[in-house]
């Protein structure tokens, strides 16, 4: 699919093209939710290339938008978009919409995914480290340090490196050497790109897209909150209690620690916890058809 959908797809040069760009893809419409539902079992269905095109095209924005976020790691905006526009393409193809979320829900965590993976790539040249925990440290240290402490440059004070080391499970060297690294890269929003005299800020995406993807998130979440709230009554109090630790915690309990609390092995953890999801999810989306939260058939 993505090789004969790419070809159709509107074309992001090299030299200076990124406003055009961003002019053209604000002429596809954002899709409805039936619409978007209709086009997406067409797709799965009976392979119409024409209904994934129209699911592509209407979250190009959505792609744009999300590249935008990871201006600060110093590499072309442009590149980062192609990049995201590939995880789009894997998200529509993997996209299932009988579950009943929206694709932009689903189609962020490809395209976050994809855009991530070009970023290590390119960063590998000066040594970034590709364990999981040294991966977290990439993608999060500036989030944190700008909620311990907005607007601070230079090298971290101490408190800081180790409050960072130990919410991400490296170490303070890591926290330090990263922050250098990152630091380097930073750049403004002011800065002039490409020889026309724009600056970052002018490629920003419009606020319509953040308005309707915000509400559509809103509502999703809100209902989503609610289907779990009703749902989870069916579990009994260890199943319950193991899968909040585990799954609906900010700080997942191990099962290391759950094992000693029940006394039964991590393996017989981990298949409460497996076997209280599943219940759970098949439920939820049994309460969703019957309050009429997915789309009909």
């Amino acid at each position: 699919m993505s090789t004969t959908m790419s070809n159709n797809l509107p074309t992001l040069s090299n030299e200076g093209g990124l406003s055009a760009y961003l002019d053209q893809i604000k002429k596809f419409p954002m899709l409805a939710a039936e619409e978007e539902y209709m086009l997406a079992k067409n797709w799965k269905t009976t392979g119409n290339i024409k209904a994934a095109e129209k699911l592509v095209t209407s979250h190009l924005r959505l792609v744009a938008k999300i590249a935008m976020g990871y201006k600060g790691y110093g590499l072309p905006v442009n590149e980062m978009i192609s990049e995201g526009n590939v995880g789009l393409m894997q998200a529509v193809k993997k996209f299932e919409p009988e579950k009943g979320f929206r694709l932009a829900t689903y189609a962020m965590w490809w395209i976050k995914a994809s855009i991530q993976e070009y970023i290590l790539r390119s960063w590998s040249l000066v040594k970034i480290g590709t364990t999981t925990a040294q991966k977290k440290l990439f993608f999060n240290l500036k989030k944190i340090k700008n909620q311990i402490s907005p607007e601070t440059e230079g090298d971290l004070r101490d408190e800081h490196v180790n409050h960072i080391a130990n919410k991400l499970d490296v170490s303070k060297e890591e926290v330090v050497s990263m922050n250098r690294r990152l630091s380097g890269k930073e750049f403004s929003l002011n800065a002039q790109v490409g020889e026309d005299g724009d600056e970052w800020q002018d490629w920003l995406v419009d606020k319509e897209l953040d308005h309707d993807l915000k509400f559509a998130q809103h509502e999703e979440l809100k209902n989503r909150k609610n289907l779990l709230r009703d749902s989870i009554k069916i579990l009994n109090d260890r199943e319950r209690e193991i899968l909040y630790s585990r799954r609906l915690n900010d700080d997942p309990t191990t099962l290391e620690d759950l094992s000693k609390k029940y006394k039964i092995s991590r393996e017989r953890v981990r298949q409460i916890e497996n076997k209280a999801f599943e219940k759970l999810q098949k439920h939820m989306l049994l309460l969703a058809k019957s309050k009429n939260l997915l789309p009909a058939n």
